[in-house]
């Protein structure tokens, strides 16, 4: 059983940053693609970012290019968001994901959530203006 837990989360002003950590319990995290989602109140939950098995290939929607940074330590079972100059329009809970299914996910990252099998509770952030 894979179990991913989120930490980081909180309030941040407009313009700072935040650090978002996932850890994962069971399985084999260096296998798996991981992914950030994000689920503002009232909307659907969106990608942020996702990240293959060894951290080569990355993929940011366009809204948070050059403002945020996935990465992982598969020593640590872990992946991290990286939120810099963060806006309002970044609040939402944040989910941690992992792609389970296929070992290695073939090299790549997967963008849809129904690649992934695997899901965090999510942690809130919020942004003052």
């Amino acid at each position: 059983q894979v179990r991913l837990e989120e930490s980081g989360g909180g309030l941040v002003q407009a313009g700072g940053s935040l650090r978002l950590s996932c850890v994962v319990f069971g399985g084999f995290f260096s296998n798996y693609p991981m992914a950030w989602f994000r689920q503002a109140r009232g909307k659907e939950r969106d990608l942020v970012a996702a990240i293959n098995w060894n951290g080569g290939r990355t993929y940011y929607v366009e809204s948070v290019k050059d403002r945020f940074t996935v990465s992982r330590d598969n020593a640590k079972s872990m992946v991290f968001l990286q939120m810099n100059r963060v806006k309002p329009d970044d609040s939402a809970v944040y989910y941690c994901a992992a792609h389970t299914r296929t070992p290695g996910g073939n090299g790549d990252y997967f963008t849809n959530s129904d690649e992934y099998g695997a899901w965090g509770q999510g942690t809130q952030v919020t942004v003052s203006s």
